[in-house]
């Protein structure tokens, strides 16, 4: 007979690991995360959530402290297009605000925490070893660049184009109902409000970031006081499959576009409801055709979008056709904010 130390062992601590062992929570399933930092764990991050996300935080008990946003406008120099979403209003959340928010979740729903860095698994046809933990199932939410995806033998290449992000937080009063993307001929700036005075500024690109390049961006931020620089990147990860025998990879891990249009946290959360619904059902290979659909939208907006805004032209041609074409504007929003 085969003994196990819990149902599902979670790799990786962030948003789509925590919202996976709360999923599982809700299913009856017992829950181990490894997870070797101290929490709250912070990175690069848009820091907004969509109202689609914000919706499935909600239903998991998850209400993070944060700055409603009403929409998205993308902004340059000479023009603004802005779209505000039908559904209510998204939130911007601090990293480590939320994160903080779904640690005390799950352990109030009686996770348990192992201090482990996982690089090495093993399963057979009945569970998954690692850390030193027998499991049912794992399924691993630890980044980009996931030591779990190269240990079960995943392929991922990084993708074209090469993009980084970087993020800084700016102590300024919010001056936006909407979060803004700031365009330029070199990269787009992501703004969005987390505090009243407090605003996060992303900026991605595949050269070293400037502030500089965002002439209607930099009054705002002009002597304010800036937190420190965490970046992210290569940003496009393109990975084979999201299943391998009892491992299911969420988040970033599962594969990555682009952060351009912002809803990473939203589809993180999306996509552990369909792992743990793909394990309750004893059904992994399902996990890879609900991932597919889980995340259609963003794939096919979003690599269009970088694809479209890669010639100098087009990145000038962006803010006017949206500002031109204002239903379109709001489609593709709305769509992304579900």
């Amino acid at each position: 007979m085969t003994s196990y130390d819990t149902d599902l062992l979670v790799v990786g601590g962030g948003p789509g690991g925590l919202a996976t062992a709360l999923q599982a929570r809700s299913q009856g399933l017992s829950v181990i995360v490894a997870e070797p930092r101290e929490s709250p764990v912070d990175k690069a991050c848009g820091e907004g959530l969509m109202p689609g996300g914000l919706a499935e935080l909600t239903s998991l008990g998850v209400d993070p402290v944060g700055v409603p946003f009403r929409g998205i406008a993308y902004v340059n120099e000479h023009r603004r297009a802005e779209a505000r979403f039908r559904t209510g209003p998204g939130r911007g959340v601090r990293r480590t605000t939320l994160h903080a928010a779904l640690t005390a979740r799950a352990k109030e729903q009686d996770t348990e925490w192992i201090r482990a860095r996982v690089t090495a698994v093993e399963q057979d046809a009945h569970g998954v070893t690692a850390a030193g933990v027998r499991a049912k199932w794992l399924v691993a939410a630890d980044g980009l660049h996931s030591p779990v995806r190269r240990a079960v033998g995943i392929q991922a290449t990084t993708g074209t184009p090469r993009r980084h992000g970087v993020r800084w937080h700016y102590r300024v009063p919010v001056w936006s109902e909407f979060v803004e993307v700031h365009w330029s001929r070199w990269g787009e700036a992501y703004v969005t409000p987390v505090e009243p005075d407090l605003v996060g500024v992303a900026v991605l690109s595949r050269q070293k970031p400037e502030i500089d390049w965002f002439p209607t961006l930099r009054p705002y931020l002009d002597g304010a006081s800036r937190g420190q620089a965490r970046g992210c990147g290569p940003l496009r990860q393109v990975v084979s499959r999201r299943v391998a025998g009892r491992v299911l990879l969420v988040g970033d891990a599962a594969g990555y576009e682009d952060a351009l249009t912002g809803e990473g946290i939203s589809l993180a959360v999306k996509q552990a409801a369909a792992a743990v619904r793909a394990i309750v059902d004893d059904s992994p290979e399902s996990y890879e055709a609900a991932w597919h659909r889980v995340t259609r939208d963003y794939r096919l907006l979003t690599r269009g979008l970088v694809l479209a805004s890669t010639p100098r032209a087009m990145r000038r041609a962006i803010v006017p056709a949206c500002a031109s074409l204002p239903p379109l504007f709001r489609w593709g929003v709305n769509i992304l904010a579900s």
